[in-house]
């Protein structure tokens, strides 16, 4: 696991964007945190670094977003989903096997079974004295970080 420490928003979608210029296609990224920990702030990063030139905005309500760039952007928000067999019912399984793809999960602790044993886990921490400690594991993240 790697921690990394970011200032504010600005260096939230910073990592994002330095991320989302190395993935390849396939990656899973779970993210972890509570509500207003910059989840979507990072996303947007990714998305730019995956050369996506729309606005990324939550899936909150429509629970799956999707966009082109370099690689498909298939963005989930699972915090409405009752479980695993909510997200299979939305086609979970097929956004997650996309080879020409990457599936960023928010809220990926409500669907955790649903998940690849090799999903990149990104932990989003608020600590007390501001800024945000991103914890970040699984291999196809890690190395990006080194």
């Amino acid at each position: 696991m790697k921690e990394v420490f970011l200032a504010d928003a600005t260096g939230t979608e910073e990592l994002g964007e330095r991320l989302g210029r190395s993935l390849g296609g396939g990656t899973v990224i779970a993210f972890r945190g509570p509500l207003g920990a910059g989840k979507t702030t990072m996303t947007k990063g990714l998305a730019r670094g995956l050369g996506i030139e729309e606005t990324v905005t939550s899936p909150t309500f429509t629970i799956v977003s999707e966009y082109e760039g370099r690689l498909r952007l298939h963005h989930v928000d699972a915090y409405r989903l009752s479980g695993p067999e909510d997200f299979y019912s939305i086609g979970g399984e097929e956004l997650l096997a996309d080879p020409g793809g990457v599936c960023l999960v928010e809220w990926s602790e409500r669907i955790e079974p649903a998940l690849p044993p090799g999903a990149a886990i990104i932990e989003l921490i608020v600590p007390p004295g501001g800024g945000r400690l991103a914890r970040v594991s699984g291999a196809a993240l890690e190395s990006l970080l080194a």
